[in-house]
């Protein structure tokens, strides 16, 4: 599901109908030659390449001297390596209507807001008519509620429900489970101030239908979202969001499990809170 800055709804990840179709062996490779090699020699290689990165960074370090500068001082610099690592405080001590709040007023706390509204805004529960009324209620600033609830409304009819195979409740038929779940991998801020912030959210997840006659099996995709935010009621809240595709890695060579292992996953796991 993906809205942009006027709120329109568009086509796309998140229970919007999408499908993907998986081509034949052999005709998917992105380099346009044949299929990758077995994964032994891969293995391999990464070794190699693994030892003589480590030599070089062990050189490197040897060399730094007495630099005791603190990373990071220049606005100008480029991230370190540490920035794109977990900061290791919590991000929230509560949660309202089952998503987190009480977001930090920093950067942080701003990057943090972003990564669980991702998870929600693109999820099962959006096309639930009750749940999403909560989750507008929650994540989005007062001003932007009503018109968003009736867009959503109107984008999530039940005509629409209907062809992907939900009821006007947002449930799959009987012996189906409709999949939809974000995971966001890695986050920053484009821009902040005291009072509003502008969040991208790299994240990949999955969506579909599981059930052995789906016709819209549950597929994996890569997308990034970015999310306006302004401190509203002594937390981080949505102005207007919008999603773009990739980035995405080369596809592995992992076997596809069947629609049951895949319902029994999706139900059997729960989500996390995330933290920047």
């Amino acid at each position: 599901m993906s809205l942009g800055d006027d709120h329109e709804p568009s086509g796309g990840y998140g229970g919007t109908g999408q499908t993907r179709t998986r081509l034949p062996e052999g005709t998917s490779d992105v380099y346009g030659g044949a299929r990758r090699g077995g994964r032994s020699s891969s293995r391999s290689l990464v070794t190699v390449v693994g030892v003589v990165v480590l030599l070089i960074a062990a050189i490197a370090f040897a060399n730094r001297g007495g630099d005791d500068s603190p990373a990071g001082s220049s606005a100008g610099d480029k991230p370190e390596a540490s920035s794109t690592a977990a900061s290791g405080t919590k991000p929230v001590q509560s949660k309202v209507a089952g998503i987190p709040a009480g977001f930090t007023h920093d950067q942080q706390g701003a990057q943090s807001a972003a990564s669980n509204y991702a998870t929600v805004l693109v999820s099962a529960d959006i096309l639930k008519p009750t749940r999403r009324t909560q989750i507008v209620q929650q994540v989005f600033v007062p001003n932007k509620q009503a018109a968003l609830q009736d867009q959503l409304n109107k984008a999530y009819s039940r005509t629409f429900l209907s062809q992907i195979g939900l009821d006007a409740n947002g449930n799959a038929a009987a012996g189906h489970t409709y999949v939809s779940r974000t995971v966001p991998i890695g986050t920053k801020t484009t821009s902040y101030s005291d009072t509003t912030a502008t969040a991208e959210v790299w994240c990949t997840g999955l969506y579909g239908t599981a059930g052995e006659d789906s016709t819209t099996p549950v597929t994996s995709d890569w997308f990034t979202m970015t999310l306006q935010l302004e401190w509203s009621g002594g937390d981080w809240k949505v102005d207007s969001f919008s999603q773009k595709d990739g980035p995405a890695p080369v596809p592995g060579d992992a076997k596809a499990s069947s629609a049951d292992e895949m319902a029994k996953a999706v139900e059997e796991y729960g989500g996390f809170t995330y933290a920047r």
